[in-house]
């Protein structure tokens, strides 16, 4: 009797064991599929499936959401994912792995308003939120995207940032790579004479390439 309740009690654990890796192996297109309804009040399951199938036949994934508008997944992998979800928000998904059985969720969501801004959220793969900070301890700043004038334009330079008096950050996975870009919009806010003076001052893109579990500034 405590034989058969020991391997009771182990064929369970086992299982269990093996549920969670199945779980940790899924490809991005399940992830998504799987997402929960609080997480995607525009995009169905239906949809998500209808898209997952599209791209496995070649076919545009374009669908129409539960809004009657259209959406479209213009790129879908294993471990990338890039939607056109309405006609001023774009999403990004990427899988990262943080040992041989384990990934993460890496979710950028860029909204258009006109000036394009982002946010990130960080998920485990049956999307349990993360804290941010875990996996991008350290976020880019305006300060990160200047480059150093030279003395005699330094005070231009100084009130021409006094007018960039909003911060707008574009975020972007790379569908190839485990990198991670930023990029300073808020010129786009700017009047066209403030944006065209300022500009030559901004670096194009900050990047981030993930390591040991963390992404942590390329250059």
């Amino acid at each position: 009797m405590l034989f058969r309740s020991m391997k009771k009690r182990f064929l369970s654990v086992l299982g269990c064991l093996l549920c969670i890796g199945g779980m940790q192996a899924q490809t991005l297109k399940e992830i998504f599929v799987h997402m929960p309804d609080t997480l995607s009040p525009i995009l169905t399951p239906v949809n998500r499936a209808d898209c997952v199938d599209f791209i496995a036949s070649n076919m545009k994934a374009r669908v129409t959401n539960r809004f009657n508008r259209t959406s479209e997944v213009k790129t879908l992998t294993d471990d990338y994912l890039l939607a056109q979800v309405t006609e001023s928000s774009v999403w990004e998904m990427r899988r990262l792995p943080l040992n041989d059985s384990v990934s993460v969720v890496c979710w950028v969501k860029t909204v258009k308003g006109p000036v394009e801004d982002s946010s990130l959220r960080f998920y485990s793969t049956d999307w349990k939120e993360l804290p941010v900070s875990d996996f991008l301890p350290q976020r880019p700043g305006p300060d990160d995207f200047f480059l150093q004038p030279s003395a005699e334009k330094a005070d231009s330079l100084n009130e021409l940032r006094r007018k960039a008096d909003i911060t707008f950050l574009k975020a972007s996975l790379s569908p190839k790579e485990n990198t991670l870009s930023f990029t300073y919009t808020t010129p786009d806010y700017m009047n066209a004479d403030d944006r065209q003076q300022i500009i030559p001052y901004i670096r194009k893109s900050v990047v981030y390439e993930w390591k040991d579990g963390k992404f942590v500034r390329k250059d």
